[in-house]
């Protein structure tokens, strides 16, 4: 029996600068989705019908409106998904809180309307008005914790493993297309195509080898893969994080350093000495209050984020990624003595001889 499956919606192609390498391209791609590691994700519910969706009615045609809101059982479910991610020991912390213009992740429960989720940092061109995360429907019936997993799997930035060019999947197209244009999926061909046959870039697969037990793999039954000969029939993965799972989000979200980061100073610039995919952070208590500039020198893509302590939970300031131009990434922001700040930057890929630092100003 087919399962209801994850609908992500279709995103335009990334646009970068024509003329990049082969890897400054790939290493672009690999990370242009991943939070920097340190943050912390704050998710809430929608807790009430006054957010909703307009549905057309099946028969009629007339709108009505399918409000966001799920029950307790369901937001528990959730709750307890971000805490087993969370146990995997991963530097990125999850938070919730009760207004969700209060939270990068903003979920909601809208029956019919599929099971999706922003990837990674794309949620924060989604309005704040507006949900990042959808469970279309009931998710506290046997198996269905799967599905949470893997929503939060793509809120953390990871994409659909049985996509990945390394899998070496060869499919029967049309019977894959007939197969989730019936119940309960009813996906149209676009949709299909999407989220199981449009083989992924290289640099967007998480990792050089497919994993068949990934929490990102799509269950599937007989006669849909032609080759490899062992998955014709079917593909069924263990419905959690699997070995490699974890592997891929403690290489991109490694524990937070207990010692805490290094001091940032104020016109004395601090070398990075970063790998691709690294990442180096930083504190500033600024001795002055006043508005300062921070940011990054030398030939390198990179992300960096300025987050202020609150109660001791750093909070997104501002941010800029220069992924695939010319420019460095610089922020300009208030800084108020007596507060503490920390500033975050991840490498993409260098691109030039000299070296790479940071400074406040």
């Amino acid at each position: 029996m087919t399962r209801r499956l994850c609908s992500l919606p279709r995103q335009p192609a990334p646009c970068f600068a024509p003329g990049l390498t082969a890897e400054r391209l790939g290493a672009l791609l690999a990370g242009r989705r991943m939070w920097v590691n340190g943050t912390v994700l704050h998710y809430s519910f929608f807790a009430d019908d006054s957010a909703a969706s307009l549905i057309p009615a099946p028969r009629t045609g007339e709108l009505r409106r399918v409000p966001w809101a799920g029950g307790e059982e369901q937001r528990d479910v959730v709750r307890d998904a971000f805490r087993e991610w969370q146990g995997l020991g991963i530097g990125v912390t999850f938070a919730e809180v009760g207004d969700p213009r209060e939270a990068e992740l903003r979920i909601g429960f809208q029956s019919g309307g599929g099971s999706w989720s922003a990837v990674g940092r794309e949620a924060l061109s989604v309005g704040r008005s507006e949900r990042t995360m959808n469970l279309g429907w009931d998710v506290t019936g046997p198996g269905e914790r799967g599905t949470v997993l893997h929503e939060i799997g793509h809120a953390l930035g990871m994409v659909h493993e049985h996509q990945s060019p390394y899998a070496g999947l060869h499919w029967d197209d049309e019977a894959v297309y007939a197969e989730l244009a019936g119940p309960p999926n009813f996906w149209t061909r676009e949709t299909t195509y999407t989220n199981v046959l449009r083989e992924l870039d290289a640099g967007e697969a998480s990792g050089s080898a497919w994993d068949p037990q990934s929490v990102m793999t799509f269950p599937f039954g007989p006669g849909l893969v032609l080759e490899p000969e062992q998955y014709r029939g079917g593909l069924s993965p263990s419905g959690g994080p699997s070995p490699a799972d974890k592997e891929f989000v403690l290489r991109w979200y490694p524990p937070v350093d207990p010692t805490g980061p290094a001091a940032l100073v104020p016109f004395r610039s601090a070398p990075l000495g970063l790998g691709p995919g690294e990442q180096a952070d930083f504190a500033v208590e600024p001795p002055e209050t006043r508005d300062y500039a921070v940011g990054t020198f030398g030939d390198a893509d990179t992300v960096l984020v300025v987050f202020e302590e609150r109660d001791g939970v750093p909070r997104f300031l501002a941010g800029h990624d220069d992924g695939g131009t010319q420019d460095n990434a610089v922020v300009r922001v208030r800084f108020v003595k007596g507060r503490r700040y920390v500033v975050r930057v991840r490498l993409y890929s260098t691109w030039g001889s000299g070296e790479t630092a940071v400074m406040c100003w």
